[in-house]
């Protein structure tokens, strides 16, 4: 077979996957489909369920929102005091910047 033989063979078999691609069966039956109701009773508890978990987690993170409300400090603003010997911090440094614990500012 010469190879233009070889090549109107493969044009064919090309176009004939490209026409039987889409020859799927289009047959759907119900149950395919089918979704199961859970009972109202079952979907009642789990949405009370729900909000008291929610309400449980909003009052633990409102809790810590309080605890660390820190201002932000400039660059080379004091970051922290000294209480002997610990350090307490008075504000927080801006992106990009850390409090230097010897300096007691941000760098």
């Amino acid at each position: 077979m010469d190879s233009s033989g070889m090549l109107l063979a493969l044009l064919f078999v090309g176009l004939l996957s490209v026409l039987c691609d889409g020859q799927a069966s289009q047959e759907v039956s119900s149950e395919d489909f089918a979704v199961e109701k859970p009972e109202p009773a079952a979907d009642r508890d789990m949405v009370e369920a729900l909000e008291a978990l929610l309400g449980q987690m909003h009052n633990r993170i409102s809790s810590t929102e309080k605890r660390a409300s820190i201002p932000m400090c400039g660059m080379g603003d004091r970051c922290a005091m000294k209480f002997g010997p610990r350090i307490g911090k008075l504000c927080d440094c801006s992106r990009g910047a850390y409090c230097n614990s010897y300096l007691l500012k941000c760098i």
